[in-house]
């Protein structure tokens, strides 16, 4: 170690020590700095993958819940066929055989899982609703209203599923 001298003049050997300490010194900082910016990008980099996963989740989930609202799509109108074959035949049945009960049973559990008809009769045409098949001049109706509805149409919670069929009124 330097020891103080009496003389003024400073001991050269204390002195590059110093310098050397000073220079050691310096060289550390920089590295802690170095290694500072490298957590911070790092730390950043994580966060960004966090995000990006927690996105995907969100992105996976939705596609699930799409899939399975197709899937639930596909399968009811696949049943609607029989659902307006079994309302034909309560309007043309003769006798009371239980085939209200189970038309309603069908109708309710059609209804839980989000079908609602699309009303036609009476209503102002809109093409995403409705489909005109025919055209027909009447007085009792304005330009562009439905006459009469030939098929109904079905919405499954937001979605047009089947659109109805109408004649419309068209004013010469």
């Amino acid at each position: 170690m330097c020891k103080e001298k009496t003389d003024s003049k400073p001991d050269s050997d204390c002195e590059e020590k110093l310098n050397e300490l000073k220079r050691r010194l310096s060289e550390l900082e920089d590295e802690v700095s170095e290694k500072d910016e490298k957590i911070e990008e790092y730390t950043s980099h994580l966060q960004r993958l966090q995000a990006d996963f927690e996105n995907y989740k969100k992105q996976v989930q939705k596609q699930e819940r799409e899939l399975i609202k197709n899937a639930n799509e596909r399968l009811i109108l696949k049943l609607l066929d029989v659902y307006e074959d079994l309302e034909r035949a309560l309007e043309n049945r003769a006798e009371d055989d239980g085939l209200e009960m189970i038309y309603k049973k069908f109708r309710d559990a059609l209804r839980k899982e989000g079908l609602s008809e699309i009303p036609a009769e009476g209503e102002k045409f809109d093409p995403f609703q409705h489909e005109a098949v025919m055209v027909e001049n009447h007085d009792e109706y304005e330009d562009g209203m439905i006459i009469e509805e030939l098929s109904k149409g079905y919405r499954l919670n937001d979605r047009i599923i089947k659109h109805s069929i109408v004649k419309v009124c068209k004013k010469s």
